[in-house]
Formats: C-alpha cells, structure tokens, sequence
C-alpha cells in the first residue's frame, strides 16, 4: 500500500484530481479542495499523505495534506451512507480542524451545506464520529468567529474574482483566497495585472 508521496505537480484536473509526478512515475490523487496549498512543500516538491483503497476494478490514491486530515477521513469513510468521493468533498468543505468542532457543537447546517450530505448523513455523523477526532490535537484549534467584512472593491471590476480563482486552482480555500483578495484591496486600484495580483496574495497567505 501507498501511505505517503514526495514529487512534483504534473497536472490538477478539475473534479480534484491531482497527478503527483514521483521520479518520472505520475500518480493519480483525489484531494480535498485546498490540500495542495495546505500540503508541506520543499525543493519545488509537495508531500501528501496518502489512503489507499483498492476495489476489484480500480487502485484509487486519497491524498492529504498531513496525517490528521488522512486520519479524519479515515473516520468519515467509516459512517454507514459515506463513501471517498463524499468524505473528500466534507474536508473540502470542512477541514479536519473545523470539522471536529462542527461535530463536537452538532453544527447541522454546517454539515448539510456540504454537497451531497442531507440531514439524515448529517445527523449519522453527529452520531457516529462523536468523540473519535481528536480536538486536543493542534491542528483542531476553534476556528475565530467570522467577522463581517464588506465586499472588496477588486469584487465590482471583476479583478477579485479573477485572483480569487486563480488561488482556489493553486489549491487554496475559497475563504482564504477571499481573505487574501480583502487584504489587498488598494491595490486594485493601482494595477490590473492579474499575474502581479496573484503573486501579492501568495505573499499575504504565506504571512
């Protein structure tokens, strides 16, 4: 079994699927959305842990950016109702951090927003992954409560939208890419070179 992959990107499709190039060996990975932005990286490689299932007609990798996110969906592939693909689109939507404590508070709606996962699946996993992630772990901080924030001025030119896509291909969430958009908000008023725009907003996530 495949437990663990160091290489370089070779290609991201877009339903998750991203090919991690290992010394001229592409592996096919399915990962949640943001994993790649999450992921450790060194030498222009990233590393991402990896659950292996194996079926009669398929070998399928599930990558991950560190072994507690590999551990959650451990976890969620063992609620009755749930398969890979639908625990990859929960920790695309719901990181393991967020997730343990959407679970410990018995978010419903929190669960129930996540494609594919109706009240009864969300109510299963109220159930049935009580107490099995681990909160004391680091990477299970509570998350800050949201603040309202008004909508950047790049959003009205279209130029926000364009770098916040561009940083969801990158493998960033859709609110990190939002928050680093709000953070740059003069400068949208400055340039129009959507490459430089990226480039900042890289700068403001890496902070």
């Amino acid at each position: 079994m495949i437990g663990r992959l160091t290489g370089t990107v070779a290609g991201e499709e877009a339903d998750g699927v991203v090919v991690i190039d290992v010394h001229g060996v592409g592996y096919e990975v399915m990962a949640p959305l943001g994993t790649l932005g999450r992921a450790v990286h060194s030498e222009g490689k990233v590393t991402l842990w990896i659950q292996t299932i194996v079926r009669e007609d398929a070998f399928l990798l599930y990558g991950f950016a560190n072994d507690t996110e590999r551990f959650a969906f451990r976890q969620i592939v063992a609620v009755s109702g749930i398969g890979p693909k639908t625990a990859i689109a929960i920790l695309g939507q719901l990181p393991a951090g967020e997730l343990a404590h959407a679970i410990e508070r018995k978010e419903l709606a929190r669960l129930t927003a996540v494609p594919g996962i109706g009240k009864k699946s969300a109510e299963r996993m109220l159930l049935e992954l009580a107490g099995k992630l681990p909160l004391g772990d680091r990477l299970f901080a509570p998350a800050a409560p949201a603040k309202p924030t008004k909508p950047p001025k790049a959003a009205a030119s279209g130029l926000g939208g364009q770098v916040q896509d561009a940083l969801v291909r990158l493998g960033y969430r859709p609110s990190e890419a939002e928050r680093a958009v709000a953070a740059l908000e003069e400068e949208f008023t400055t340039t129009t070179d959507v490459s430089l725009l990226v480039r900042k907003a890289l700068s403001v996530l890496a902070k």
